[in-house]
Parts: structure tokens; C-alpha cells; sequence
């Protein structure tokens, strides 16, 4: 499958953008394990288009993570044209526009899913960031405001240059409550022409969810948001599972720990090692869900306040939990991983 010059191959997996989650350290470790497309934190275009260093320190892509996306959020046009325009010359292979996010803060700027309830607008800003760039530009949009209007709104997006819709099937009223509802995607096919993708965002963790919403619902592609939090696995499962028709064995609680200090040592050289430890505890707590004694070792390591005393405290756990399954005989160091999998 060819998203304009890219070549995606034939079932793209998504890793959805997550304010303080994807930023490229995260998005490497995604794309290792094979996520077809990687996409930054959001990112204000007016901050961009106005040249604010800190704002355009996060357009930075690392070589070996291609192909990405960044993400914009903004209103205005002719900002988040000059925004798109900067972030395809720092190596963006995808610029997208969220048209979904429901923070307050956001929307009460008139940005992400407030854009929702202003279809015309959106569209003005679709088509001259997509005027203004060669690299195709994308929305991430919810199924509407407080009622489902994505396919009206989405066919109009289509008709203004956007080459792809990523529909995370709840409204912003909705928020992350509920199921999200992926028949929606159904109605947004019909309303699309054929050679706009439309991505299936909302609740999908696995490869049986995937499966569904690609075989039932008309999608091309899937994202996957909140299933990669301590589970960068989740991308080559997927692959797996779609390829060989099951998944492959649960990730072993050592491989999993050795990559949450890989995941450490990406932030320390991305952000130093102050920053480093404040946003890995975040990450710890996802990564050791579901292991035995994962309630008590996530209140140790927010309480690690250097670099030296997370990893001792990792090592600790890590220890702990092998003398634990040792005397007990209980399940292997795979069983862990396997619960924590279901959760994602």
C-alpha cells in the first residue's frame, strides 16, 4: 500500500501520537519492533511558524526511524501552513493536523476537537497545509463534537487535500470513557473516495483487534495508542499474528526490563538525565504492570530521584522478582509479560 510516494506495505500499523509519550526516544524503540509508521507528540504550529526554539526542538527524527509523522495542532491556515512547511524540511515523511484531541486547554483555543464543530475552517486549514507541502498531510479527528459527524466532516477533509483520516471512533464528549465504537469507521469509508486511507484508532491493542477493524469495518490501517505504553512489543505481535495467523510467545519480564533501561538511556541522551528520570518513572509503571510485585515496585522507582538510584532500583526489582518465581516454582518470567500484554 502506497501512502503518496511511501510505501507501506500491506497492513500499516500506526503508533498514535501521545503528548509526553512519543517523542523520539519512545518512537524508536516503536519502530524496532516494527511499527510501519512512527508519529511525533503534537506539536503547536503556531509556536512553529513563529520560530520558538523549544517548539521546534521536538521536530527532531532520529535517522533509523523513518517513516514519520508529525503532528500539528493549530487553527489557523496560513500557521499551520509555514508549520508544515518546517516540519517536512526537518524530515517529517507525513505531516498530520489533530483534529482530536479533547483537553480543555486546546480546545479552548479553537484547536483539536474543537475544529470538529467548525467543518469550513478545518477544511481552509487542510487545504493550504496540504498546498503547502510534497509529503502527504493527514487529520487525526474524533467520530465528532457531542454527536458522530466524522463522515461528513471527513469527506470535506478529503475534498480539501488531506490523503489520509485517522478516525478514533469516540466524540471528544466521550473522552476516553466507554468503548470506542469502531462501526463509525463503516460510515466514514462510504464517504471517502478510494484513494484516501482511512485508520482505525480507539481501543486497539491486539492483533484480533486489528483484524476486525481491517477486515470488518473498511479500514486500510490501524493506530495504536494507549496498547504501546510499556509494550513496544505490541507492534511486532501484531505483525506477527496478521503474517502467521497467531502471536508470538509473551515478551520474558528480563528483555522487558532490559528495555525499559534502553528506553532510559534514550531520554538521558535525548532530554539529560534530570528530565530522564522525571519522565522514565511515568514509563516504569507500564512497563512492570501486570509482574508480580509491580504495585509495590512502581512506588519505589517514583520515589528514585537520580539516574544511579533507578537503575539500582530496577536491578532490585529484577532480583526480586527471579527469587520470587525461583522459590515458588510459580509461572516462568514470560507469564508476567503475558498479563501485562492483556492490559496493554
Amino acid at each position: 500500500m502506497r501512502l503518496g510516494t511511501l510505501d507501506l506495505g500491506d497492513a500499516p500499523v500506526y503508533l498514535a501520537p501521545m503528548a509526553g509519550v512519543t517523542n523520539e526516544a519512545f518512537r524508536r524503540l516503536c519502530h524496532e519492533q516494527g511499527a510501519t509508521v512512527v508519529m511525533s507528540e503534537m506539536v503547536s504550529a503556531r509556536a512553529l511558524a513563529m520560530g520558538n526554539e523549544r517548539t521546534e526542538a521536538m521536530l527532531g527524527v532520529a535517522p533509523d526511524e523513518h517513516p514519520v509523522a508529525v503532528q500539528l495542532f493549530g487553527s489557523e491556515p496560513d500557521m499551520v501552513a509555514e508549520a508544515a512547511r518546517k516540519a517536512e524540511a526537518a524530515g517529517a515523511d507525513i505531516v498530520d493536523l489533530n483534529l482530536g484531541c479533547p483537553v480543555e486547554k486546546i480546545v479552548k483555543g479553537g484547536h483539536g476537537a474543537a475544529l470538529l464543530r467548525e467543518p469550513e475552517r478545518a477544511a481552509e486549514v487542510v487545504q493550504a497545509a496540504a498546498r503547502a507541502i510534497r509529503v502527504p498531510f493527514t487529520v487525526k479527528m474524533r467520530a465528532g463534537w457531542d454527536s458522530v459527524t466524522a463522515p461528513e466532516v471527513a469527506a470535506r477533509l478529503a475534498d480539501a487535500g488531506a490523503k489520509a483520516i485517522a478516525l478514533h471512533c469516540r466524540t471528544r464528549a466521550q473522552q476516553y470513557t466507554g468503548r470506542a465504537d469502531w462501526t463509525i469507521l463503516e460510515r466514514v469509508r462510504e464517504r471517502l473516495p478510494d484513494d484516501v486511507w482511512l485508520i482505525g484508532n480507539g481501543d486497539i491493542q491486539t492483533a484480533a483487534d486489528v483484524r476486525t477493524v481491517l477486515s470488518q469495518h473498511g479500514a486500510d490501517a490501524v493506530m495504536v495508542g494507549r496498547g504501546a505504553l510499556g509494550n513496544p512489543w505490541v507492534f511486532a505481535e501484531i505483525r506477527t499474528a496478521l503474517r502467521e495467523g497467531e502471536a508470538p510467545p509473551p515478551t520474558p519480564m528480563d528483555v522487558r526490563l532490559d528495555t525499559l533501561l534502553r528506553h532510559f538511556e534514550l531520554l538521558r541522551a535525548l532530554k539529560g538525565d534530570a528530565l530522564a528520570v522525571v519522565e522514565i518513572r511515568r514509563h516504569a509503571a507500564h512497563y512492570v504492570r501486570g509482574m508480580p510485585g509491580a504495585a509495590e515496585a512502581r512506588v519505589r522507582l517514583q520515589q528514585t530521584p537520580t539516574v544511579e538510584s533507578f537503575v539500582e532500583e530496577i536491578e532490585r526489582y529484577r532480583a526480586e522478582v527471579a527469587a520470587r518465581l525461583g522459590a515458588h516454582q510459580a509461572p516462568s518470567a514470560e507469564e508476567p509479560a503475558r498479563a501485562l500484554t492483556r492490559t496493554g
